[in-house]
């Protein structure tokens, strides 16, 4: 029996998370899937729009076997450090493969790209050049690898970022692709498949979404409220901003200013906005200084258990097969920098959407 690697947020669960685990189980007949998920804060810097427990739930519901965290600290950082944490997290259970979702489908290339990333000198010169003359990471990347092809689709970079972390790390994990139909850029389509950016879209707007996402999905959705006030307190009242995560090349002192001509986030956001700091950074930025994540902590921090949210019989039998080879611990350690800061997000996420906190607190897997 194969174990099959997924790693996603499910922001909110939808269509075409339904079907890209329909294709798995064509692909991979009598297989184990293991979700890597991603909790409350996500790798762009936005609020869960379902619980870590609910999420856990509905994951169980729809065929996955083994449900484990990717900790708040490697969830909201860039595509390669949320990949390579996630990748370490499946290797350490014994995983056999990962399947994403990709554009252009075309693993080969991503191979070769994932390879030119790590090991070629030349390619790190001339992309760290682009990116100083202002152009966008997608775009620099191009123009460093001398190719046509449009790289500004997030699975195929998120693609590239699994497959470096499997390199890094010399894993056995094989990566393997499935097509994917729709364009995260997307935020108007009304086909049955959507990205999830887009049902956030339609969300906000307080658009019809039922035709986007499996009905059970509906009842446990969220409506965050602005962290807005929360962070102009922390940005007004610290005396130090750059001591925390993401806040670098003196922009703590732009948003000291900013955030007394600002009256509500997507205002600050335009005011601190720079081609370095793109809207994905800034959100994640904010995230880091709301939750309090200090630069030093994050160079403290390795990953030093697995935490695990659900399972079923399938699952439960797996992970009392491979727990005690397992290369990270399979116990939380509540002394830890990683579970300190999962317990401020889960505590922050409460105040947010009024969800109780104790799945953290009581840290038993939910069992289907």
């Amino acid at each position: 029996m194969k174990a099959i690697g997924i790693i996603a947020e499910y922001n909110p669960f939808h269509n075409g998370h339904l079907k890209h685990l329909k294709e798995i189980k064509k692909l991979e007949k009598d297989s184990l899937i293991i979700l890597v998920l991603n909790g409350y804060f996500l790798q762009r810097g936005e609020i869960s729009l379902l619980t870590k427990e609910d999420k856990t739930k509905i994951a169980l519901d729809n065929g996955i076997d083994l449900v484990v965290e990717l900790p708040f600290i490697y969830g909201t950082q860039s595509a390669d450090i949320f990949a390579l944490n996630a990748i370490k997290i499946l290797d350490s259970l014994n995983t056999d493969e990962i399947i994403f979702g990709s554009e252009s489908n075309n693993i080969e290339l991503l191979d070769k790209i994932a390879s030119i990333e790590l090991y070629d000198e030349d390619y790190q010169i001339l992309l760290k050049k682009y990116l100083n003359n202002g152009d966008n990471y997608p775009t620099a990347l191009a123009k460093a690898l001398n190719i046509k092809e449009d790289f500004n689709h997030p699975n195929d970079l998120l693609g590239i970022s699994y497959i470096k972390a499997i390199k890094m790390i010399n894993s056995r994990i094989i990566p393997k692709s499935i097509k994917r139909t729709n364009d995260y850029h997307d935020i108007e389509s009304n086909e049955e498949i959507v990205s999830a950016s887009n049902i956030r879209e339609k969300i906000k707007n307080k658009k019809d979404i039922r035709k986007y996402l499996p009905t059970s999905v509906i009842p446990f959705l969220k409506t965050p409220k602005s962290y807005f006030e929360l962070l102009k307190y922390k940005i007004l009242t610290d005396k130090d901003l750059s001591i925390y995560l993401t806040v670098d090349e003196g922009i703590e002192n732009r948003l000291k200013k900013a955030i007394l001509e600002s009256d509500s986030l997507e205002e600050l956001i335009e005011k601190v906005k720079t081609k370095r700091y793109t809207y994905n950074k800034i959100n994640r930025m904010f995230i880091h200084i709301l939750i309090g994540l200090t630069k030093e902590d994050n160079f403290k921090t390795e990953l030093s258990y697995i935490k695990v949210l659900g399972f079923n019989d399938k699952g439960q039998k797996y992970l009392n097969k491979v727990k005690k080879d397992s290369k990270i611990p399979i116990t939380v350690n509540r002394e830890s920098l990683i579970y300190e800061y999962e317990m401020k997000a889960s505590l922050i996420y409460d105040l947010l959407t009024k969800n109780t906190a104790d799945f953290e607190i009581k840290n038993k897997p939910i069992k289907k």
